[in-house]
Order: structure tokens, then C-alpha cells, then sequence
């Protein structure tokens, strides 16, 4: 019997309770959590942004060690420090056959299995593949990384989603060139993350655009040179800071049509706009064909940061272990089990940054 955070379901209050998980069969490979971060991502399986199946165990971003290991496993042994990856390509699918790993077909399909149960005997899914809400988790052996030497455990959490998504949306969707000017809209875990990620790739102008005020110190600290408070003449602003330009590269991590369509009229003619953020169905973003033609701009979604976790991570361990990305600074609360409603609150008031959950 291990503790959880579990959704009962979508629109139910996430319960802190007792489940019962199995010990890892063929292929599979059990491991305690050290850390799991608190991302949108949960947030939006609990309001039915996202639909996957319930009741389940929430979370996808963690850090542990290997407990054992099931029938078959070869690339992973018990007492390994390792990266839950919660989106595994299968390798044969048509993306996958492109080396576009990040729209595997099948990423998503461990959601459907049962990963454990309740008291009562009622069975779990596991949310995003991996349940990283959790004391201890059983998921396939392709889900999970190495933690690369000099990371520490706890940290390495942050490298499950954020980390990869605001590094890839930089690096691989937006193509960042030294030199060219970077708005980051939304300065949560993720964004905090680009904002790294653009200071990394060279950007000159970092504009940093939220809601919040008093996100202006996380910002700047991130690599933001420049912090607008979302309004609605936030474009018009950008546009100054710009030589009446606009930004080279608008990165939109909220998911809401105005704030789309605030990043689409910030980015410069010719400009690039990469969407991050997992918007509903109801957000609707509108465009008419003569600015399409005019503006000569790129709009472009952006999964996982179109990023190979094994690829991505080695490269991104050398700019930790060199000082120049900061995992903790994405962190702005430590934080139990117990403290994920709280956090998700805080998500939809826009405060903090990433809420990382320790474990004992």
C-alpha cells in the first residue's frame, strides 16, 4: 500500500489516499519517487481539457530510484536513478518513422491499462503514463531515462516535462538563432524554462510577458530582459521595446486564444510563433486571409517541445552541470503529497512558478 494522488473523476476534487500497486510484470520496472513536478498538463485531466481514462493516478513529471525490475528488462537495474519519460515513442509508427518521436500515435496508449487500485478494490489508470503522483509508480521500461551523471535525483524531475518542452520549444519548434528577439508568454515552470532556453540560444531581446507582477524578479532572474504585464495593448508594447518590429519569436506557453493571438501580433513580419500551452476546444483563434498573406508569419504547435528525450537530455545535462541552466530556479515551492490541491489552485491563479512535490 502506497500513497497517491488520485482523480476519481474529471471534475472531482483530487483525493490523497492509499492504493494498492503491483509489483512490476514483464517489461516493466518499479521505481520511487524522489520528486514530481506540478504541471498544467494534471490540471487540465482534472477539468476534461485533456481526456484520458478514470479514475487515475495523476502526474507525469519525476525523478526516482529503481526498486526492481520485471521479467525482461535489460537497459534498466534496481537502485538506477532515472528520468520518468510519460510520452515513449513506439519507433514503428509514421512519425516515428520520420524521427518525429514527439507525435508518436501510441504514445499515450499505457493510459488506457490498469496501474493499480484502491482500497475498495476500484481499478486506477495511470494519467500520463508514468502516475508520478505517487510514493512509488510501475511503468513500462521505455518510460523511463537515465539520470545523467552530476543531475541531482530531485532536481532531474523538472527534465520530465518542463525542461525538455520550454528547451525543445526554443531549440527545435522555433529554431532560435543568436542574435534574434524572444517573447515568452506565461512565466510558469515551462516558460521559465524558455526563458533559459532563449538565453542559452543566444536571443538578444528576451521579453517576458504574464499576468503577474510580482513574476518579474523569476523572469529576469530566467534571462527575461524585458517584462510586460499582460493587457491589452501588450503587442503594441512589444512592438516598442522592438523598434516597431515586433519580436523575431513569440512563445505562447498559457494555451488561451487571446493570449495566441497577442503572441501571432507581437511576432514581427516574417516572424516565428510556436504554441505551447494546451488549450480547450472552446478556445478559438481567429486569422483573416489577407494578414495571413501580408504578415508572412509562422504559426506552429509544439508537443513535448518536439523534443527526443534521449537525445535532448545529455545535451541539456552538459548546460547544467556547466552552470548556465538552472534547474532550481524553476522551483518556487517544495511542497508534499498533501499540498498538490493547493498548488493546482495557485496554477489557476497564476502565482509561482513550478510546485515540485519532495518525497521523504
Amino acid at each position: 500500500m502506497i500513497r497517491a494522488a488520485v482523480l476519481p473523476a474529471v471534475g472531482s476534487p483530487l483525493e490523497i489516499t492509499g492504493i494498492e500497486l503491483p509489483e512490476p510484470g514483464p517489461g516493466q520496472v518499479r521505481v520511487r519517487l524522489a520528486a514530481a513536478g506540478v504541471c498544467h498538463s494534471d490540471l487540465s485531466l482534472t477539468n476534461g481539457t485533456m481526456r484520458l481514462p478514470v479514475p487515475a493516478v495523476l502526474g507525469h513529471e519525476g525523478a526516482g530510484t529503481v526498486v526492481s525490475v520485471g521479467e525482461g528488462v535489460t537497459r534498466i537495474a534496481p537502485g538506477d536513478a532515472v528520468v520518468l519519460n510519460w510520452a515513449p515513442s513506439c519507433g514503428t509508427c509514421h512519425p516515428c518513422t520520420l524521427g518525429e518521436v514527439w507525435l508518436c500515435v501510441d504514445a499515450l496508449a499505457g493510459a488506457a491499462n490498469v496501474h493499480a487500485r484502491t482500497q475498495d478494490g476500484t481499478e486506477l489508470h495511470p494519467g500520463l503514463n508514468v502516475a508520478a503522483f505517487a510514493e512509488e509508480t510501475v511503468v513500462a521500461e521505455k518510460c523511463v531515462l537515465p539520470v545523467p551523471d552530476g543531475i541531482p535525483l530531485t532536481d532531474a524531475a523538472l527534465l520530465g516535462c518542463a525542461v525538455l518542452t520550454g528547451w525543445g520549444a526554443v531549440h527545435h519548434s522555433a529554431r532560435v538563432r543568436e542574435g534574434e528577439s524572444v517573447a515568452v508568454f506565461g512565466v510558469g515552470g515551462v516558460g521559465l524554462a524558455t526563458l533559459q532556453a532563449a538565453r542559452i540560444a543566444g536571443a538578444s531581446t528576451i521579453v517576458a510577458v504574464d499576468v503577474a507582477p510580482e513574476k518579474e524578479a523569476l523572469a529576469r532572474a530566467a534571462g527575461a530582459t524585458e517584462y510586460v504585464v499582460a493587457s491589452e495593448t501588450t503587442a503594441r508594447e512589444i512592438r516598442k521595446l522592438t523598434g516597431g518590429q515586433g519580436v523575431d519569436v513569440a512563445v505562447e506557453c498559457v494555451g488561451r486564444a487571446v493570449t495566441i493571438r497577442t503572441a501571432w501580433e507581437s511576432t514581427r513580419r516574417g516572424g516565428r510563433t510556436t504554441v505551447v500551452g494546451i488549450g480547450g476546444k472552446d478556445q478559438q483563434v481567429t486569422f483573416n486571409a489577407l494578414e495571413i498573406f501580408h504578415w508572412g508569419r509562422t504559426l506552429t504547435g509544439c508537443v513535448y517541445g518536439n523534443s527526443n528525450p534521449a537525445e535532448d537530455l545529455p545535451v541539456l545535462a552538459e548546460h547544467i552541470r556547466a552552470g548556465r541552466f538552472d534547474l532550481g530556479a524553476l522551483v518556487t515551492e517544495r511542497i508534499t503529497l498533501d499540498g498538490i490541491p493547493g498548488a493546482f489552485d495557485n496554477m489557476l491563479a497564476g502565482k509561482g512558478g513550478r510546485a515540485l512535490v519532495v518525497f521523504p
